[in-house]
């Protein structure tokens, strides 16, 4: 009887784990990327904003460390909220999403997770390398807010530099 109880606790925490893993997902192999950025240059042109994909997927430790790492990160948070519209971008063996790859450079040589910034049109601005980002083993908040900051609307704005009358 203590067996049967175990084995029933074992796979109800069994059943729990990949419920709550697959609620977790970051990365959707099934979703359309392409229309996802479409809608997102719609928003980025309404709010002026840029767009930032994150290529990565489930698989990558690393990507969902960034990932959890902006969220737990109040300013980091906020700093993209205000600024991008950020989109994940699955790579897997479901879902590759290889023309988007070829359309922003090949973001992959750089590894996972990588970072491609595209104005509010939808331009390609930047290919940011994710190793630049990191600090022992997780990532470095100084680092994350000079890239965050370094592409925003209002960076690449000339009206920002211009001098005040």
């Amino acid at each position: 009887m203590k067996k049967l109880i175990l084995l029933l606790i074992t796979v109800n925490l069994s059943i729990m784990t990949a419920f709550s893993q697959e609620k977790e997902k970051l990365y959707h192999p099934e979703v359309d990327a392409v229309a996802e950025i479409e809608a997102a240059i719609t928003k980025a042109t309404a709010e002026k904003k840029h767009i930032i994909l994150q290529f990565g997927g489930n698989w990558c430790g690393w990507c969902i460390r960034f990932h959890d790492f902006c969220e737990k990160d109040d300013e980091i948070s906020k700093m993209i909220a205000d600024n991008y519209i950020f989109i994940h971008v699955n790579y897997s063996k479901e879902n590759k999403n290889e023309a988007l790859l070829k359309k922003y450079r090949y973001p992959q040589r750089f590894g996972f997770p990588s970072f491609v910034v595209l104005n509010e049109k939808g331009e390609y601005l930047h290919i940011q390398n994710s190793v630049y980002l990191e600090e022992g083993k997780g990532y470095s908040k100084r680092e994350v807010i000079n890239f965050l900051k370094a592409w925003t609307y209002s960076a690449l704005d000339p009206i920002t530099y211009e001098e005040k009358k």
